[in-house]
């Protein structure tokens, strides 16, 4: 399976996490950390490792390290990027939960696409949301929709904390 890119290149699909596991998207949003907590949560009282992923695009990709005007930087040092941002967006959470195993997936890839993928032979998907309902949600499209009418494992969608 493979997704077209923004160069309209192939890009492989993303490895399934390993059985078992618990998956949770995180975005950098407040919805995202609330479904990261309860995520780490889950996995500690069951013992099971957790896989974070971030889907990216160009657009959305920070700047890697070596980025300077004129140089288009590799896909890989967009991923490098990619993965250092979210373990920094992760880490005040993930710190409070240090026996749980917790690997990084950024994927170059739309965010319930990639989230379906790599979820396919884990426990459970854990995604957060941001709220976006009524006419708004249904002309972006929900993410959190897509997981649970799509994803092969069962999915926990986390409200926004009060």
């Amino acid at each position: 399976m493979s997704t077209e890119g923004t160069f309209n290149y192939p890009i492989p699909a993303p490895e399934p996490a390993p059985a078992g596991s618990i998956v949770v998207g995180h975005d950098g949003s407040n919805g995202a950390d609330d479904a990261l907590a309860m995520a780490l949560e889950l996995a500690q009282e069951l013992k099971a490792p957790v896989v974070v992923s971030r889907a990216w695009s160009i657009a959305t990709a920070p700047r890697p390290a070596q980025w300077e005007f004129g140089y288009v930087p590799a896909m890989e040092e967009f991923t490098a990027a990619v993965r250092e941002e979210l373990e920094r967006n992760v880490r005040p959470i993930a710190e409070k939960f240090k026996t749980v195993p917790i690997t990084y997936e950024p994927v170059h890839a739309p965010p319930a696409k990639s989230l379906i993928a790599i979820s396919h032979e884990a426990r459970m998907l854990v995604v957060g949301t941001r709220g976006r309902g009524g006419l708004k949600g249904m002309l972006l499209g929900s993410v959190s929709e897509q997981c649970v009418r799509h994803a092969a494992c069962p999915v926990l969608v986390v409200r926004p904390s009060a």
